[in-house]
């Protein structure tokens, strides 16, 4: 059943650049106000300024580190002195490091998950209470790389794949509640994220343009923030895009069978050395435009 969101609150982790920034002017287009956190202030604050210019006052920004369980305590508490109550929670923050386990920094594949599926857990650990409260929805960010794998990404997948079983457990421990939980899972989408990997290593473009249809297709920004809409609005359990990846989720023993390895390993015995040299060759462990970036240097 469709729940429009005019005047719900809804809080967005990573709300200051890609997928969250789109979506939160989006929900507020719909009538939603906006508790925006991440760890851009500058960002944050100018995209408030933004909605609040267009809508009248219906955003709020916070700075807070989704690791830092107080942090975001504060920006829970602050979104309740400004707004009242929180009636849906998009955790949305993510990064992804570069490199592989044998050759990259620890330090960065360890962060990778710290962000991606603990700040998921601490994220519905802060808010639970005002959700539980009203009857709200989550929707956890998880990815196609839930279900699928490349070499390269292995922090991520298992992340990804994390946040996918935390929803659904969270949405058995919550349905006594009323609460709802939905888990997204979006192919490569036009982001700085997808687009810094790109500009980085020669050796992921190669792999991305090998990829089959849907796993290989690139969704904008804009198609995602208005699937992630549509899931606030109905409270989806799953949310895909493009929506062929759901596809890809029920396929997903064979892709992950020994005969699939074969194929991905075909390429990956050059590829991943290849890979391997250039993120060496980088210095870092995170695209420039992450907020990750002055962690995870190579030594």
């Amino acid at each position: 059943m469709k729940q429009p969101l005019r005047d719900q609150v809804v809080l967005i982790t990573g709300a200051a650049r890609g997928i969250g920034a789109h979506t939160a002017r989006l929900a507020a287009a719909h009538g939603a106000r906006l508790s925006l956190v991440g760890l851009e202030p500058d960002r944050l604050r100018l995209l408030a300024e933004e909605l609040n210019t267009a809508g009248a006052g219906n955003a709020a920004w916070f700075e807070a580190d989704v690791t830092d369980s107080a942090a975001l305590e504060q920006a829970v508490a602050g979104t309740l002195q400004a707004f009242g109550r929180i009636d849906c929670v998009l955790a949305n923050a993510g990064i992804a490091g570069l490199g592989t386990v044998a050759t990259g920094d620890v330090e960065a594949l360890a962060r990778t998950v710290e962000v991606n599926l603990i700040g998921v857990m601490r994220t519905a650990a802060a808010t639970a209470a005002p959700v539980i409260a009203a009857r709200g929805y989550y929707l956890l960010v998880s990815s196609t790389a839930a279900f699928t794998a490349l070499p390269g990404m292995s922090a991520y997948c298992a992340a990804k794949a994390g946040v996918e079983h935390f929803g659904n457990a969270l949405r058995l421990e919550l349905a006594h509640h009323g609460v709802a939980v939905g888990t997204a899972h979006p192919g490569w989408v036009d982001t700085d994220l997808v687009r810094d990997a790109k500009d980085d290593l020669p050796s992921f473009r190669a792999a991305f343009g090998s990829l089959p249809w849907p796993v290989g297709a690139t969704s904008s920004v804009e198609r995602c923030a208005q699937a992630f809409v549509r899931g606030l609005e109905r409270r989806r359990r799953r949310v895909y895009v493009p929506r062929a990846i759901g596809g890809v989720q029920l396929l997903r023993t064979a892709v992950n069978s020994a005969f699939a390895d074969r194929l991905v390993g075909r390429r990956s015995r050059s590829l991943v050395p290849q890979l391997e040299q250039e993120v060496a060759a980088l210095g870092r462990s995170f695209g420039v435009h992450s907020a990750e970036s002055g962690r995870g240097q190579i030594r």
